[in-house]
């Protein structure tokens, strides 16, 4: 599937009256005909296509070389949107819709079923959510349907921040990518199923847990989060992914202990990077040291991790260490991609 012309178009996401804009007029055009175009979000870019219909769904799962049997993310630029998609709003649904949309922030809803089922992959519920990203919010309104997108990337790769990213994994393949810069958040939403009760979160992501909780008390975290052997519910989480070429390894051990680990590699004739933040990046001897941001401030972290780990494929490395991190507020998030990237391999002192 490399023989599309995948357009390129520019946008100011400060432009005003942006649902008008040429470029994003055109990039709605190629959903309505039942295309695939990638565009940005508060949290990654998204490939999105058309919700409702079946052969459009079909064309992202082609694109990313994606399992069909992986949900979707449904994303809507207004409520109305919202209420031609679902059996009804629950009150803590609506709670967290005021308090969190347009944000990173999917919430999963009993489906009326008018998405098409390649969307829930066969599930009763749809997954929904409203980004906060101007340029997002145009499109969607512009294509004037319900766009249902994962990130942007081939399946099993970091998610892309840039439009950059997208085009290095998927030119070719998709009608084209509307780039308004760089993202945001990072990380992926959080996706949370207040279809039960207490709700449960099924992915951590750019809202966390304890902002959550502030809104609707306590809530319950999926046992696949926990567990490794537990099927996970949630859209992006059925697959390992996030991964770089190079086997990854999250290492739980001091400073000198993961040099310990460097050294041994580089006696086996290895060439070794090493993901730290910028308060360690001068304790590692390593081939290559990437940095992924300030370990005093995890959302810096969770901004750069993809970018990072896309950084290492630009050098040949034969293996990577990575520190891990506190998994507390975005922290959370941040472990949860980092085990996914290593595919849960994590080496303890």
């Amino acid at each position: 599937m490399n023989n599309l012309e995948t357009h390129h178009w520019i946008v100011d996401k400060n432009s005003s009256e942006l649902t008008s804009n040429p470029q994003i007029k055109n990039a709605a055009m190629w959903i309505s005909r039942g295309e695939v175009v990638a565009f940005p979000t508060e949290t990654v870019y998204g490939l999105g296509a058309n919700a409702l219909s079946d052969q459009a769904i079909s064309k992202i799962y082609e694109a990313k070389g994606r399992p069909s049997d992986n949900p979707l993310i449904v994303h809507i630029s207004n409520i109305n949107q919202l209420n031609k998609l679902v059996k009804n709003i629950p009150a803590v649904s609506q709670k967290l819709m005021d308090s969190f949309w347009p944000g990173p922030l999917t919430i999963i809803f009993e489906s009326n079923s008018v998405v098409s089922p390649k969307v829930t992959a066969g599930l009763q519920t749809v997954a929904i959510r409203m980004p906060d990203h101007p340029v997002a919010l145009a499109l969607i309104e512009a294509a004037d349907v319900p766009v249902a997108a994962p990130s942007a990337n081939l399946s099993g790769k970091p998610s892309p921040t840039n439009a950059d990213h997208v085009l290095h994994d998927l030119n070719g393949r998709i009608a084209g990518v509307v780039d308004g810069g760089a993202t945001g958040v990072g990380v992926e939403s959080t996706v949370i199923d207040c279809t039960c009760t207490p709700p449960i979160i099924l992915r951590p992501g750019g809202v966390t847990r304890e902002e959550i909780e502030a809104v609707i008390g306590s809530v319950a975290v999926d046992k696949a989060l926990l567990e490794k052997d537990e099927a996970p519910k949630s859209p992006g989480m059925k697959y390992t992914h996030y991964a770089p070429k190079a086997p990854l390894y999250i290492v739980d051990g001091p400073r000198d202990f993961i040099q310990k680990l460097i050294d041994e590699e580089h006696q086996n004739g290895k060439k070794v990077g090493m993901l730290t933040t910028e308060e360690n990046k001068q304790n590692y001897n390593a081939d290559i040291v990437i940095t992924c941001g300030y370990r005093e401030d995890l959302k810096t972290v969770a901004h750069h991790l993809y970018d990072s780990l896309r950084a290492f494929d630009e050098e040949k490395i034969d293996i990577i260490f990575s520190e891990s991190f506190p998994q507390t507020g975005v922290g959370e998030a941040v472990m949860n991609r980092l085990s996914k990237a290593a595919g849960g391999n994590i080496i303890k002192e």
